[in-house]
């Protein structure tokens, strides 16, 4: 049974939500407040957060960051702003997904089937390279130049795709439907977001890992 957090502080909502998350058999935990549920998210284990932005105590972003720094757990934000800075702000702080509310509880399980399907490991996994990009998928590491990448899994999944992917040039499109899922609607502006994250945790070299194909995609090449 899948391991569900949820942080809200509007507790018909948070009622709502965890009535319909144990309906479609998660074991889900509530909390109000911020500071209760970032302790909450740190001493326990789960296999997916949703915070509310707007918290009392500490709000959605800053629990996010500092979860960021320990932790992978998937996180998806509920956030009453549709303003794209906030949404970036939320993506920066190492968010895997976020929803704007008003929702329909339908979409906030199809992205919380979509997150857990990007984070579940294959077990039939193998090593991947690129360059001294190095994947290993059994143990769910990335490394380069021989050094572990401190990685979200959303930007594991992201590189994971592209070294899969070597020497082809992948569209923003097709990058939103393999990292993201087929029935995402996420904006395609978000690949760049992630990609902007990922350069700035690969080694600064002087042939970049990953190639701009201006107005097509990314690109990892094994020849630089």
């Amino acid at each position: 049974m899948k391991k569900v957090l949820v942080v809200e502080d509007d507790k018909s909502i948070a009622r709502f939500v965890e009535l319909e998350l144990k309906y479609e058999g998660f074991d889900v935990t509530v909390k109000h407040d911020g500071r209760d549920g970032l302790h909450e998210a740190q001493t326990k284990q789960f296999d997916i957060l949703l915070l509310d932005v707007m918290l009392p105590g500490l709000n959605g972003i800053e629990i996010c960051r500092r979860m960021r720094a320990t932790s992978n757990v998937p996180i998806l934000l509920l956030t009453a702003r549709d303003a794209v800075m906030d949404r970036v702000s939320g993506l920066d702080a190492g968010a895997d997904d976020y929803l704007v509310k008003p929702f329909a509880i339908e979409e906030l399980l199809a992205r919380i089937r979509s997150i857990l399907r990007r984070t579940t490991r294959d077990d039939a996994a193998e090593t991947l390279r690129v360059r001294d990009v190095v994947i290993d998928e059994q143990a769910y590491v990335a490394t380069a130049a021989g050094d572990k990448l401190d990685l979200t899994k959303t930007e594991y999944d992201l590189l994971k795709y592209l070294v899969e992917e070597k020497n082809r040039v992948c569209t923003r499109d097709q990058i939103l439907q393999r990292v993201w899922g087929f029935d995402t609607d996420v904006e395609t502006n978000v690949v760049d977001v992630y990609i902007r994250h990922l350069r700035a945790k690969l080694p600064q070299v002087s042939n970049p890992y990953i190639e701009t194909v201006r107005g097509v995609g990314y690109v990892m090449r094994e020849d630089v």
